[in-house]
């Protein structure tokens, strides 16, 4: 299906409407008129784009009002951003390797996180046996904060059990769960502490719940120099000045949409009755229904829900998303279908 608009709860084609439970705007910012407005405001100050290097002479004050805004919104004690979370995850694990001696992955981790001859933090759903050794090593483990086909938060409380004798930092990619869980959306990162990890690093994509292109960087102060001072940072150009300042100046946008989005969320959790073939978390907005011939369902009452191949998982992915945009007419009508299809 290919569309000539941004896909927010209603995508027209064929003169047909269909509702949208799809794609990852969790807070529905790309839709929202009053942060529409202030990109714009912010585009005719900075223009569309700025290709100039973040440690070159010139330097904007964009990026510091909206990665400040950041770090008290992640509850950091320093970020950085940059041109995807792609390259955020790239950078932390290029920053990383010359100090790390093992990488060790939780299960179905983001591609982003992917690192050659990293091994599994469980093997046979028991810890790896490496992480008990009497080894002295310096230890990464690269996680997502909600791995690929589930609704709750990765649980970390293994990383107790890890020998005394390793040196842990730990990189979690937040890109699905920034804006959404968390005091306000603030993520998961400020609330992990164990006292046995040395570091703790936050990446993540903007592009989803923050509703702008872009990738942030959040860890200590030393670690964030660390990586503005690296050489694929400095030789490459920063994300668009324009939306970094939108993000700070946009943090009463957030809270309210985040606000709707729990609504919407409690709402469906009232309806929609408890059934075999999926599981929902009121706490995140995704069911994956692994249901056969629910998208011809869907399609039949003009519905349409995420459907690809995903790289992780070695399965179909089909996905329902639901956003702080979406109306209590919108939910009932999805929440009926799947009330009344017992699969």
């Amino acid at each position: 299906m290919k569309i000539n608009q941004f896909p927010d709860r209603i995508i027209e084609f064929e003169k047909e409407s269909y509702l949208y439970f799809g794609g990852t705007a969790y807070l529905g910012m790309p839709a929202n008129p009053e942060f529409q407005q202030l990109i714009v405001k912010n585009i005719l100050r900075w223009g569309s784009a700025y290709g100039s290097s973040r440690n070159s002479n010139i330097q904007l004050t964009a990026y510091e009002k909206g990665e400040d805004f950041l770090k008290n919104y992640i509850n950091a004690e320093a970020t950085v951003t940059v041109s995807s979370g792609m390259l955020a995850a790239k950078l932390v694990i290029e920053e990383l390797t010359p100090h790390t001696d093992v990488y060790f992955h939780f299960p179905n981790t983001h591609t982003a996180l992917k690192v050659a001859n990293s091994v599994p933090f469980f093997i046979e759903n028991e810890l790896n046996p490496r992480l008990l050794d009497s080894k002295n090593e310096r230890i990464t483990i690269l996680t997502d904060a909600v791995a690929s086909f589930q609704i709750k938060a990765v649980d970390l409380a293994a990383i107790d059990l890890i020998a005394a004798n390793k040196e842990i930092t730990l990189v979690v990619d937040e890109s699905h769960s920034l804006g959404v869980l968390g005091n306000n959306g603030c993520g998961i990162i400020s609330s992990i502490d164990f006292k046995n990890i040395k570091r703790k690093i936050m990446v993540a994509s903007l592009g989803k719940a923050m509703g702008v292109t872009g990738g942030v960087i959040a860890s200590d102060q030393s670690f964030i120099n660390q990586i503005m001072n690296n050489p694929s940072f400095v030789s490459s150009a920063g994300m668009s000045p324009a939306l970094i300042e939108t993000l700070g100046e946009a943090e009463t946008i957030y809270k309210s949409q985040h606000m709707k989005l729990k609504n919407n969320l409690n709402y469906i959790d009232k309806h929609l009755v408890k059934n075999e073939a999926f599981a929902f978390n009121p706490e995140y907005p995704v069911i994956y229904p692994e249901i056969e011939g629910v998208n011809e369902l869907f399609n039949a009452n003009n519905i349409i829900v995420t459907n690809f191949k995903y790289p992780t998982g070695g399965k179909d992915l089909n996905r329902i998303i639901f956003t702080a945009n979406h109306t209590e007419d919108d939910l009932n009508k999805i929440i009926t279908i799947l009330n009344q299809h017992q699969f």
